[in-house]
């Protein structure tokens, strides 16, 4: 498997905020966000071929119960669903992490989390012309993939905002999806790689989550250690 990196460290985003897990950080992804924390994984991703017994063994050697699957898009990594039912049969709860565009095909994780893109996230179409085109909407939107994720799994849909705009656009998709989506899955992340940024959008997103009953979702790990690699 093409692995970025494997790391035990605190959930920091989502329903399990700081349950210490196991992360996999699979390399590439199939989007190019203009805000992605992980270059290493997306836009410039790090070719390191693990076997799957060695990414089990790395597994093997933290005293964590709970394993999260993550990229990059994670659903590209040839031999991912071989990975989280390993990873199953050892007794973990799985997670995955992904931005939905990718049918799960019965995949055997516990946790979708699941991130679809929105406008905010297409870069500059002068400085990155191409990286522009992987993030049009008929790529970053895939319906059916989304309907399946939330019709399969336990599930959280979680979108990073930037501004109130994002959440008319997230209504938007969401009526597309056609699926009666309870608002507390629903989780709004700001957008921002420090402390100081995600903290200037903190009043609109509390303001936008008790208006709509939604759930808001901080970056614990960025509070805690910065945006770094292994967090």
């Amino acid at each position: 498997m093409q692995i970025a990196e494997i790391f035990y460290s605190l959930q920091g985003e989502g329903a399990l905020t700081g349950v210490p897990s196991v992360f996999i950080r699979t390399s590439g992804c199939n989007l190019r966000c203009a805000w992605c924390d992980t270059m290493y994984a997306s836009w410039k991703p790090e070719e390191r071929e693990i076997p799957l017994e060695a990414v089990l063994a790395e597994v093997d050697r933290h005293p964590a119960a709970h394993a999260v699957l993550t990229g990059g898009e994670p659903m590209t990594a040839e031999g991912l669903p071989a990975l989280a039912a390993a990873l199953k049969m050892r007794g973990l709860h799985v997670t995955i992490e992904t931005n939905g565009t990718i049918a799960p095909d019965g995949i055997a994780v516990d946790l979708a989390s699941v991130s679809p893109k929105l406008a905010n996230s297409v870069a500059d179409t002068a400085a990155f012309p191409r990286e522009a085109r992987m993030q049009s909407e008929d790529r970053r939107w895939n319906l059916a993939a989304l309907r399946a994720w939330i019709d399969g799994y336990d599930y959280q849909l979680k979108f990073v905002v930037r501004s109130e705009a994002d959440v008319a656009e997230m209504r938007a998709l969401l009526g597309k999806v056609a699926r009666d989506v309870p608002p507390h899955r629903i989780l709004l992340m700001p957008e921002g790689k420090d402390a100081e940024t995600l903290r200037q959008r903190d009043a609109m997103l509390v303001d936008l989550c008790k208006r709509h009953g939604y759930r808001y979702c901080r970056r614990v790990h960025i509070d805690l250690f910065g945006n770094v690699r292994g967090t």
